[in-house]
């Protein structure tokens, strides 16, 4: 395996001094040691891909220095459109690199969402004209970046490295996130189906949320029938906006993640301009892209009360405890909607969390079916 300092000082040699990207399960490692040794301005991790591309681009122009941006492969969809009018070649050539973890690659052995992206992501880069290796643990990194870098210097192009599963060794982080929360997700998540009506249209976020909602519901001896949205990340409150909208009837509960409402936020003046009665955005924030190893976000510099306000919902509310949440929830059902509710969460999850044993199909078919009744 390649040790995550001995790849920070390889990037180090070749003038890298400015990270950022979205968090990656594959790369957590390596972002965890980056986060750790470099200085808050060499090291930002945006909302999405597309802002980070174009992030390293704004730092190329003042700087004249080339990035280091990293990604989960499924994050290449959000990268496309600043790879294609941005840094290409055909345009503004400019140089960078991209560090891609490539889930999925094994195809079969990894979640569903993975595995088309993992089966296309090489041909995605031919593609996009974006030249590439491959790094294993088996790997020289020492070679691989010497050939890439000599490409990039000399075109003044993007180039990707592709990040096959367990290349880098662990590395544990000294950091620790502090939101002042008590309640666990799962807990607080147990509390909300227990307050919902049986009628309302649950459409549950990616990682380990939608896990524990599928894992919740077969603790209470209950069928499957959420859209649990294992990938699309940043989608699902758009996602559970169509729901509300084409079911008016029906109270429509959106359960979000910090790292998934940042990702996309344009989808929040969206909801609050078109004021769906029926629909509850509960906002789970542990300040952290946890599903992907922890790394932080912004969330807990932010006034999502304001936000809210601004954008148009008609109330906020937030809930830091059991007692609390059932307050807020007590008031939500009182009122139309939209509204947004905070809950804030400790980070962590249990050992033993499972992963939804129903395919994406058999989802979509048990949550059309409840919400077609």
């Amino acid at each position: 395996m390649i040790i995550p300092s001995d790849f920070y000082d390889i990037l180090k040699k070749h003038n890298i001094n400015f990270y950022t990207g979205v968090p990656d399960s594959l790369l957590k490692n390596f972002c965890v040691y980056v986060d750790e040794h470099c200085k808050p301005q060499e090291h930002i991790i945006t909302a999405n891909e597309g802002n980070a591309i174009a992030l390293a681009a704004g730092y190329y122009l003042a700087t004249g220095k080339i990035s280091a941006v990293y990604m989960q492969n499924s994050g290449l969809g959000n990268a496309v459109n600043p790879l294609t009018s941005l840094t290409d070649k055909e345009v503004y050539r400019i140089p960078l690199l991209i560090i891609i973890g490539w889930r999925g690659e094994l195809d079969g052995r990894d979640e569903p969402q993975h595995v088309k992206q993992g089966r296309i992501t090489p041909s995605l880069l031919e593609l996009l004209e974006i030249p590439y290796r491959i790094l294993d643990a088996k790997s020289n990194p020492d070679t691989l970046m010497d050939e890439l870098f000599k490409i990039t210097n000399t075109s003044q192009t993007p180039v990707a490295l592709l990040v096959r599963k367990d290349t880098f060794a662990d590395y544990r982080s000294k950091l620790q996130i502090n939101n002042k929360a008590i309640l666990m997700r799962e807990d607080a998540l147990r509390q909300i189906l227990a307050l919902a009506n049986p009628k309302d249209l649950v459409v549950s976020t990616t990682g380990k949320t939608s896990r524990e909602v599928f894992e919740l519901r077969t603790e209470r001896g209950e069928t499957q029938q959420d859209f649990l949205t294992v990938g699309s990340m940043g989608h699902t409150a758009s996602i559970a906006l169509g729901v509300a909208l084409g079911n008016p009837a029906r109270r429509v509960l959106c359960l979000d993640g910090d790292g998934s409402l940042l990702m996309h936020m344009g989808a929040l003046p969206i909801i609050g301009s078109l004021k769906p009665a029926n629909l509850v955005h509960v906002l789970l924030n542990n300040g952290a892209h946890e599903s992907v190893g922890g790394q932080p976000t912004v969330a807990n510099q932010i006034d999502f009360a304001a936000i809210a306000k601004a954008c148009g919902y008609r109330d906020y509310r937030l809930a830091t405890d059991n007692a609390s949440l059932i307050s807020c929830w007590e008031a939500i059902d009182q009122a139309p909607g939209p509204v947004l509710l905070e809950v804030r969460i400790c980070k962590g999850a249990r050992n033993d969390l499972g992963r939804p044993t129903c395919t994406p199909e058999q989802n979509k078919s048990a949550f059309i079916k409840k919400a077609r009744d």
